[in-house]
């Protein structure tokens, strides 16, 4: 599903983010991405989301070498992939409905099929009972759960996480990740950027450990 070859990035104030980084993530795996502060994590999911392009090296996604996409193809492969980002980045002058139910009206779904969509996402992360409320009324742990049930409405194969929980209590971490895991056991294939290695090493999975730009370990099982 992923495959990092010889994967370097390099930005023009000489700061090296990614040095020869690669690695295969097989379509249904879930894995962690971790490292300390300015290890890379973010830099490489931007990568795969094509918010930045290597400086050398080949990214593919679902066996498409992003490197032939040009930017007109960018919304078309986005769509493939879902993304859950720590500060939530939702919308507080619409409902959480409003907030879920949004990318399926960009994409260009009717009305009646977005909504069916988007309730049945809130149904999967417990909310459907407060699809009329506004999220600034929510706990932090509930703005998360809306924020993931706006990136699994529209299915993606791809689900990208950078640090989930980090603004998070253990208990809520857990509950998160917990959610995660099911939607890999439905065949989604995840990837997680975390620096919480206790709750990384509760979960008991893949993981992925970055050092200054580089790939220190693989946890490959």
């Amino acid at each position: 599903m992923i495959q990092f070859d010889n994967v370097s990035k390099s930005y023009d104030t000489g700061h090296d983010a990614l040095s020869n980084i690669s690695f295969a993530l097989n379509s249904g795996e879930m894995a962690f991405l971790t490292g300390h502060s300015g290890a890379g994590k973010s830099t490489l999911l931007k990568l795969i989301m094509l918010m930045e392009r290597p400086t050398r090296g080949q990214v593919l996604v679902g066996e498409q070498n992003l490197a032939t996409l040009d930017r007109s193809q960018i919304p078309y492969h986005r769509r493939r992939i879902g993304v859950v980002f720590q500060n939530h980045q939702l919308l507080f002058d619409r409902t959480v409905f409003d907030n879920v139910v949004l990318p399926l009206m960009i994409c260009g779904f009717t009305a009646r099929d977005a909504g069916r969509r988007a309730r049945a996402a809130l149904d999967k992360v417990g909310l459907l009972s407060k699809e009329r409320v506004n999220p600034i009324a929510l706990s932090t742990g509930e703005q998360q759960r809306v924020g993931i049930a706006r990136a699994i409405v529209h299915k993606p194969q791809l689900l990208l996480a950078d640090e989930p929980t980090g603004n998070l209590d253990p208990q809520l971490s857990e509950e998160i990740m917990r959610l995660f895991l099911e939607f890999n056991l439905h065949g989604t294939t995840v990837l997680i950027a975390s620096h919480d290695m206790g709750l990384i090493q509760r979960m008991q999975v893949r993981t992925l450990s970055l050092r200054q730009g580089r790939l220190l370990s693989d946890g490959r099982r």
